[in-house]
């Protein structure tokens, strides 16, 4: 098993990598998120991702993507401490940092056989869908129910009585 700061990579070795998969016949899923404090749903949108295929490519949101998306105070943890912290993970084989507000521009380049998704979205939610169907891309919708989420784990301990 690799280390986790060896699965963080960047994106042009990236392609590299994942063409030597598709090569050997690998099919290639790639998911993506914020990952600001890893909870249970997380862990499990990851695991119903690897599911899909052979190899998971997991994206994670630059700190101004993240910002942008969450607002004022998130993210909690930096990239490099998120991105680490999802490729501790051993369904995970790759991690890659990306500043876009979507992943159009990395399914364009990496080419993935599946795009995953968790419950809180919709085949036809989904924002990349007209990409990944153009490229012939299979969006899969994975994960547990989305009741759990961040926002909930930081009010809960927001909330909680202290000492």
């Amino acid at each position: 098993m690799r280390e986790a700061a060896s699965k963080i990579i960047a994106r042009a070795a990236l392609g590299e990598s994942l063409q030597k998969h598709q090569r050997r016949g690998q099919r290639i899923v790639f998911a993506n998120g914020c990952f600001d404090t890893l909870h249970v749903g997380h862990i499990r949108y990851l695991e119903g991702a690897r599911r899909e295929g052979d190899v998971l490519v997991v994206g994670v949101n630059a700190d101004s993507g993240v910002c942008a998306l969450k607002g004022p105070g998130r993210p909690i943890l930096d990239e490099n401490a998120r991105a680490q912290l999802v490729a501790a993970l051993r369904c995970v084989d790759y991690v890659v940092l990306f500043g876009e507000p979507n992943v159009e521009a990395l399914l364009e380049e990496l080419r993935p056989d599946v795009h995953a998704k968790g419950t809180d979205y919709a085949a036809e939610s989904v924002p990349e869908r007209a990409v990944a169907a153009r490229l012939g891309i299979r969006v899969a919708i994975v994960g547990d129910p989305k009741e759990h989420s961040t926002q909930q784990l930081l009010e809960s301990i927001r909330k909680a009585p202290h000492a």
